[in-house]
């Protein structure tokens, strides 16, 4: 039924352990299904507060997503985080999770770890050494509030009983029962690292509304003359200001062989929809043509070649000029490049899609949820928390921040809800 994992006994299913036929069952106060980051600190949360806890995880490790975070070193959160460095049909869902769970919190339990960690940029951590050093220090707290995390576990049912309100999850050859399940199977994106859509299956399964789905900080696509125009700027990256709409962001682009990718890039996508064009300013606070303007100035092509590269990469400056080189060099002409070049127009064709999305955006509607509990407003007992919620951070460590937040919330409050009861 799959092997145990941390600190666990290896003879089998403890809490509550029977046979139903040759079917083994156990009965837990909590069963908690995915093994990430918003499950595994639900899980902590709960063992501490003497409830029997079992996760269940379908792939052969805990924390997958976690592993391959950050360049391999995890970016566990980000010393800014702010409701409003969230994406979200409730813009006001986030607040009371995020302030009873801090980046502070975290940051304690890394530091009791001894994890050596640093800033890199813009309030972002890492830890110095990997990724690795994360999953270990949930599985060790796991370990230790006597949690059973169950992994190579494919869930096959889940039901509830309206009479007593108990949930049955039927999973690799054996039964789990308990009053509180908690859906922390995360969203759709990267594919390759097993992600499904199983917690929506289970919220449609129980009546709970849906926000739609979409890849967010995933690069962007270019289709066409566009295409065409900057494809072989490849590997060429810039600091730049992109927008859509009224939100904008202030960092690194790359151009890519299918289009557009990098940090600005990724955070505009979660709010990018066809057909909206994108805007980017490729001088922030530059007056790029300002040595065409004196009096005797030379105003031809070199003249421009020569003033794009002294704030541009010299291909992308280049670029520039055969696109936009104006017919004539008149003072309006300049006035008129010039804000292009400030506001420069790419008609998106699309994203790179689940793949190479870091995140989905979309999920379970917020409106359907307790922000203080993460509890299912209609369905007692039943907890959605972590990616498959409709919130997503922005990029930099506010999406496990989240997951650690609404983690928590959850965890926490199954303590003396009724139905649940202490282990013995």
């Amino acid at each position: 039924m799959g092997l145990l994992a941390s600190a666990l006994d290896k003879s089998g299913l403890k809490p509550g352990i029977g046979t139903i036929g040759t079917v083994r069952a156990a009965r837990f106060d909590v069963l908690i299904l995915g093994a990430g980051a918003a499950g595994l600190m639900a899980a902590i949360e709960a063992g501490r507060r003497g409830l029997r806890v079992a996760v269940l995880e379908r792939a052969e490790r805990p924390g997958k997503k976690i592993l391959i975070s950050g360049g391999g070193r995890c970016n566990f959160t980000n010393l800014h985080t702010r409701p409003d460095n969230f994406l979200c049909a409730n813009p006001h869902f986030a607040k009371s999770a995020l302030a009873r769970y801090t980046p502070a919190d975290f940051i304690a339990l890394v530091e009791r770890h001894g994890i050596a960690y640093h800033e890199k940029t813009l309030g972002q951590l890492f830890c110095d050494g990997s990724a690795q050093q994360i999953v270990d220090l949930l599985m060790a707290e796991c370990s230790q509030a006597g949690v059973r995390v169950i992994i190579g576990t494919v869930v096959s049912e889940v039901r509830r009983n309206d009479s007593s309100g108990e949930f049955t999850v039927v999973a690799g050859g054996a039964v789990f029962t308990a009053p509180a399940l908690i859906v922390a199977t995360g969203g759709l994106s990267i594919e390759k690292m097993g992600a499904t859509g199983f917690g929506y299956e289970i919220a449609r399964q129980f009546g709970v509304p849906i926000e739609p789905c979409r890849p967010a900080l995933v690069p962007l696509t270019l289709a066409g003359e566009e295409r065409e125009q900057f494809v072989e700027l490849a590997g060429v990256s810039a600091p730049v200001i992109v927008s859509v709409g009224k939100r904008s962001f202030s960092e690194k682009m790359l151009f890519t062989h299918r289009g557009l990718s990098g940090p600005a890039i990724l955070q505009i996508s979660s709010y990018w929809k066809s057909p909206e064009a994108i805007r980017i300013d490729f001088a922030p606070g530059e007056d790029l043509l300002a040595p065409l303007w004196p009096a005797h100035a030379r105003r031809d092509a070199a003249a421009m070649r020569v003033a794009l590269r002294a704030s541009l990469p010299a291909r992308l400056a280049d670029r520039l000029l055969d696109v936009a080189a104006p017919v004539s060099w008149t003072n309006h002409a300049l006035d008129e490049l010039e804000r292009r070049l400030h506001a420069w127009k790419f008609t998106v064709s699309g994203t790179e899609g689940y793949e190479k999305a870091e995140v989905t955006a979309g999920g379970v509607s917020t409106s359907a949820l307790s922000a203080q509990t993460m509890e299912c407003r209609s369905v007692p007992g039943l907890y959605f928390i972590g990616e498959v919620v409709d919130l997503t951070g922005h990029l930099g460590g506010f999406n496990f921040q989240w997951a650690w937040a609404s983690g928590a919330a959850a965890g926490r409050a199954l303590k003396g809800r009724e139905g649940v009861a202490s282990s013995q």
